[in-house]
């Protein structure tokens, strides 16, 4: 047979390489075939054989921001790769809220705020998309379809809002080219974002490890139980349709391989087959699928993070997330404990979290349409902490420590910047407790950078709450205008510890 060579899909005509770094370029060819790639800007030939399988891999030195540039790619075939840019590249991934596009798709994508009038906004020629398409699988995948787009308000409208608009704000602060991957899967984990050797050597995932385990064991039987739920529900769809009802939802498929909710399955499906492509950071929009183990997420979100930092062999790459949005989960204070986990995960160095707790219009709607503000916060740290923009406000307020004061206690905070402010009249969601730890509601003022807290009820208070409940949306920001995340001042068991 003839062999030609072969790229992966993210390696193609229109796709943006990461500025003054190490890019690489990789593909496929006959064994032993020598394979010479020439990037426009140098003139240079890089040469590679491939190995036994076929792959070969060759790594280059990029320039500043520019384009566009031509790529000649060499072996038993040849490919040209044509309007290559050379700017920043981000990886925007995570689930629904990341998934979320920027127009109306479909009615499970309703589209943003406004939509109509943000896609007049949207021809960038130099901003450019990639979109990993949804793909669970049992075994790491090589490569993915897709092709890389140029922004436009057709573009645009069917790509990932939040990713949107975090790559719109940057172009307009840079003026260089933006490439964005998105890569996201609804209702999904984050121990579905994770390597399964990387976390067979990990603790933090031994119990959802001993559990997937045990599912997979089952999965044969489970499978042909749940063919007979499903049987038994096509039958009460129909009764329904002749009565004129809704109709029942379907059964959950059974958790077993290359389900998209177990471990390391987008890992393999959607991840792995980036790897090779050098990025500058990643934003990520997650958590609500982990809401009910909001204790373990404490370790696995930081795990995750650590594994695609070792994978990229980027071990301060950039990590940007948003932390969850209130919304009516069933139980209660399960989203104040993920929220608190999200925080948390604000040691590891190099990542920043974005607070949405102001962009809330309807508690009951778990994907908010205000994804604008969701972008541009995140942008907000790529600027500050990446590109050393002078005088940018990136964080909102976040608890630093708490003084007793008689019968009050004083909080203080970092990332004040210039004081703090209540929007709408006084300050909402501050609760105190005394040494019994039952939580009242209680009367918070601002002085200078700190919030003073008491209940005159309360003679002894020992701690504060803010925010602590799965719908708070309150009212604290600093004069930036960025709100001040949710935070206990105490360390008592959660709800969610070992469900």
């Amino acid at each position: 047979m003839h062999s030609q060579i072969r790229l992966p899909s993210v390696i193609g005509s229109g796709m943006v390489l990461q500025q003054n770094d190490s890019a690489a370029i990789w593909g496929w060819d006959k064994p032993g075939q020598e394979v010479t790639v020439t990037p426009g800007w140098s003139r240079e030939k890089h040469t590679a054989s491939c190995d036994n399988s076929g792959k070969w891999e060759l790594r280059f030195q990029t320039p500043s921001a520019g384009g566009p540039y031509k790529i000649a790619v060499r072996g038993s075939s040849d490919i040209i790769l044509e309007d290559v840019l050379i700017g920043e590249v981000w990886l925007c991934s995570g689930q629904s809220n990341m998934e979320m596009t920027v127009g109306a798709i479909n009615v499970w994508q309703p589209g943003v705020n406004d939509w109509q009038r943000e896609l007049l906004d949207a021809d960038y020629p130099k901003i450019r998309f990639f979109e990993v398409p949804r793909n669970a699988a049992k075994d790491k995948q090589n490569d993915c379809p897709g092709q890389w787009q140029v922004c436009s308000s057709e573009t645009a409208k069917s790509f990932t809002a939040a990713g949107f608009f975090f790559g719109r704000k940057l172009y307009k602060e840079l003026g260089i080219p933006v490439g964005l991957i998105k890569s996201s899967y609804g209702g999904t984990p984050s121990q579905s974002w994770t390597d399964m050797d990387f976390m067979r050597s990990h603790e933090a995932f031994k119990s959802i490890l001993e559990q997937y385990d045990a599912a997979c064991n089952r999965y044969p039987q489970a499978l042909e139980e749940w063919k007979e739920r499903v049987k038994e529900w096509e039958k009460k769809v129909e009764k329904a349709r002749e009565d004129g009802k809704e109709a029942p939802p379907k059964p959950w498929e059974p958790m077993g391989p290359g389900n998209p909710r177990g471990p390391a399955s987008l890992f393999n499906g959607m991840i792995h087959p980036l790897i090779s492509y050098t990025l500058q950071g990643v934003i990520w929009y997650q958590g609500e699928a982990n809401a009910r183990e909001a204790l373990e997420y404490r370790s696995i979100f930081p795990a995750m993070i650590e594994n695609w930092r070792q994978a990229w062999n980027k071990p301060d790459m950039p990590f940007y997330y948003v932390q969850i949005a209130p919304w009516t989960y069933p139980e209660p204070y399960i989203g104040a404990e993920l929220r608190e986990a999200q925080l948390l995960t604000l040691s590891l160095p190099n990542t920043g979290m974005v607070v949405t707790t102001d962009l809330v219009d309807d508690i009951e709607n778990i994907h908010p349409p205000d994804k604008k503000p969701v972008g541009e916060r995140l942008a907000l740290w790529a600027l500050a902490k990446v590109y050393g923009k002078k005088n940018v406000v990136y964080s909102g307020p976040l608890y630093k420590s708490m003084k007793i004061e008689k019968e009050a206690i004083r909080i203080f905070f970092d990332h004040t910047d210039g004081g703090l402010k209540a929007k709408g009249g006084k300050l909402t969601d501050f609760e105190i407790a005394g040494e019994d730890n039952e939580f009242v509601p209680a009367q918070a003022v601002i002085e200078d950078s700190t919030v003073i807290v008491r209940n005159d009820a309360v003679k002894e208070p020992k701690n504060v709450r803010f925010g602590w409940s799965n719908t708070a949306r309150p009212n604290l920001f600093n004069k930036a205008g960025l709100p001040a995340s949710t935070f206990r001042t105490y360390d008592l068991p959660l709800t969610t510890e070992n469900k």
